[in-house]
């Protein structure tokens, strides 16, 4: 299939000027930001919402600039009904859009502790009409930034902000387990990034954009008409609450030195905390190799198929299997790779303590893609949830997975492999909201509608 697609498309040339730079391009490191979620009671008034917002926005042309601050604007199915969108163009939206996350949360796996009951309101309920990202390389640009942002409903009396979550990176770009994040990105054709990992060519435009040839060699279903889908994407809006004491006092219990509790973690993440791989350093952390943005993603699996170097079962390896499913009955990786923001919500806790202070803490998962089935459903429900797919039934991703009943965790090694039993949950969901991020036209699109 690979030949075929090479010879029989074109490089994508994308409307730069027209897509949110945040479906796109990374965020500045280290970051702050701010999570805002409206709700729109009028219709009149949330199209006027809708035109302020379009003046915020930056498009992908302009990344980099404007003081490395960006603000990204989406709406939810219900959102895009409270402004009056016409039938004929929400029904042609994904059928998972049009659900909602809660409604698929038994799917997705968002059961019992992280089950929509128990979730924070008012995630997951049909209050949620936009959501809108505000992120930036210091604290007084982000506040100057938002207070437009903010301005935005001032005076709109038919418009509320209804939930805010303010967020960070720190400078080592660690999250709250203590592992450096977001290294693993695909490059996206035309966009000018190159690729993280020289190994892997950019994904075609189509699997985040939609209106371009994915890696099918096909359009992607696309919302109607075209002046609304063409330039948008899909948005996975994720608040994970992170148990990390209960992290920390598992490793503790199952090692007895720190360098056994150092090899025990990166064995479950597939890297060591620095951000240096496993596949390239199993033995020991290489603090140099994980800060080394030319080096920290060149690698693959397929040398290492039983996982003695990173395990089988490693969340990273799970995230993205890269070349490890490749022969017969081979899996297309590429079809499921997706642009992936992860930003940390709450104070880190100190290092060594291994009793819970009751804080909440965690990350802000944020998925950008054109197919949210075959993309984040898919890895969320088929890679981290299950087993099946590397022989091993009964383990889910030992760090996000699940852990129901009796969970476990194989790491190979010679002469006699180890296995954890027992893993209690590391993460639970506390809300979601799957979104539409439009074009900068399409904003307009929705501010002009008449209906």
């Amino acid at each position: 299939m690979e030949d075929a697609m090479e010879g029989g498309m074109e490089n994508a040339s994308l409307e730069l000027d027209d897509i949110q730079a945040g479906a796109l391009f990374e965020r500045p490191s280290p970051y702050v930001g701010t999570y805002l979620l409206l709700r729109i009671a009028d219709r009149a008034d949330g199209r006027e919402l809708v035109r302020r917002l379009h003046r915020l926005a930056i498009p992908a042309s302009g990344a980099g600039s404007a003081d490395d601050t960006s603000i990204t604007v989406a709406f939810t199915y219900r959102g895009l009904e409270a402004l009056g969108v016409p039938q004929t163009s929400l029904d042609s939206f994904a059928p998972e859009f049009k659900q909602g996350m809660a409604a698929r949360a038994e799917i997705l796996g968002d059961t019992g502790e992280s089950g929509p009951d128990h979730w924070e309101k008012p995630l997951g309920t049909a209050e949620v009409h936009v959501a809108v990202a505000v992120l930036s390389s210091d604290e007084a640009t982000l506040q100057a930034v938002a207070e437009r942002a903010r301005d935005a409903h001032a005076e709109l009396p038919g418009v509320d902000l209804i939930w805010r979550q303010d967020c960070y990176q720190l400078a080592t770009g660690r999250t709250s387990f203590g592992f450096k994040d977001g290294i693993g990105q695909p490059a996206v054709e035309g966009s000018g990034r190159p690729p993280s990992n020289p190994r892997e060519r950019p994904l075609r435009a189509g699997e985040i954009i939609l209106g371009y040839p994915d890696e099918t060699g096909e359009l992607p279903p696309m919302p109607t008409p075209p002046e609304l889908g063409r330039n948008g994407t899909y948005v996975v809006f994720r608040k994970l609450h992170t148990k990390v004491a209960a992290y920390r006092s598992y490793l503790r219990d199952r090692a007895t030195t720190r360098a056994e509790r150092d090899l025990l973690a990166a064995k479950m993440v597939g890297r060591w905390q620095s951000g240096a791989p496993l596949a390239v350093s199993p033995d020991a952390d290489d603090p140099e190799l994980g800060s080394d943005p030319r080096r920290n993603n060149d690698f693959l699996y397929a040398d290492d198929p039983s996982g003695f170097k990173c395990p089988v079962g490693a969340h990273a390896r799970r995230a993205n299997p890269r070349d490890a499913l490749d022969g017969e009955g081979s899996v297309d990786v590429r079809l499921h790779r997706m642009v992936r923001r992860g930003t940390s919500y709450g104070p880190m806790l100190p290092d060594g303590v291994t009793e819970d202070d009751g804080v909440d803490r965690g990350i802000i998962f944020v998925f950008a893609g054109a197919h949210l089935k075959r993309q984040f459903e898919f890895v969320k429900t088929q890679w981290l949830n299950d087993g099946i797919f590397i022989g091993a039934p009964l383990e889910s991703d030992p760090l996000v997975g699940p852990h129901h009943d009796s969970t476990r965790f194989t790491i190979a090694r010679r002469p006699i492999r180890r296995r954890l039993q027992d893993l209690p949950p590391f993460v639970i969901t506390r809300g979601g909201e799957y979104c539409f991020a439009p074009g900068l036209s399409a904003l307009r699109w929705l501010a002009d509608l008449d209906t």
